[in-house]
């Protein structure tokens, strides 16, 4: 099969936040706040995909107001923080919407997304993750966690199913 065909397929995208959706990094104020950057293409992607029709769920271990404020800007209401068990979350949403999981593409790039990825159609993460999970996934960006990964998989899914603005 070629490797684009299992984009094709795909309604739902679930992504990480901590590495995917940021560069691993945190700013540490002298007051004690931790400050993260997204990228803006990234974002852009993601409203692009909620207004065509396709569901983006987040499941992270963090629990940023900032980032969960930043997401619901977006338009993202399916925002699960504070998760390090992530399968629990991702099951809650899968039941929440009857989703099919070949159909769901997740992104994340360190061990506690592995057992996510491990039942959705198409597993794929930013060029910069741990090499466990370079050498599980279906697809590896070449843009690193909080530089564009986002976009290129949203990007791709909706360029395939002839989606995406021009």
């Amino acid at each position: 099969m070629n490797q684009l065909e299992k984009f094709r397929d795909i309604q739902t995208f679930i992504f990480d936040v901590d590495g995917v959706l940021t560069d691993n990094r945190i700013l540490i104020t002298e007051e004690g706040h931790l400050l993260r950057t997204m990228h803006i293409r990234d974002g852009y992607a993601m409203k692009l995909a909620l207004r065509a029709g396709y569901r983006i769920g987040i499941i992270t271990g963090g629990s940023s107001q900032g980032v969960s404020k930043r997401l619901e800007g977006l338009g993202i209401t399916d925002i699960y923080t504070g998760r390090f068990e992530k399968m629990e979350a991702f099951e809650e949403y899968v039941l929440k919407y009857d989703l099919d999981v070949k159909t769901i593409l997740y992104m994340g790039d360190d061990l506690p997304d592995r057992p996510v990825m491990r039942r959705v159609g198409l597993p794929t993460c930013p060029g910069d993750a741990i090499p466990e999970i370079l050498e599980f996934v279906d697809y590896i960006s070449p843009f690193k966690g909080g530089d564009g990964c986002v976009r290129d998989v949203i990007e791709k899914v909706m360029k395939l199913q002839g989606k995406w603005e021009v």
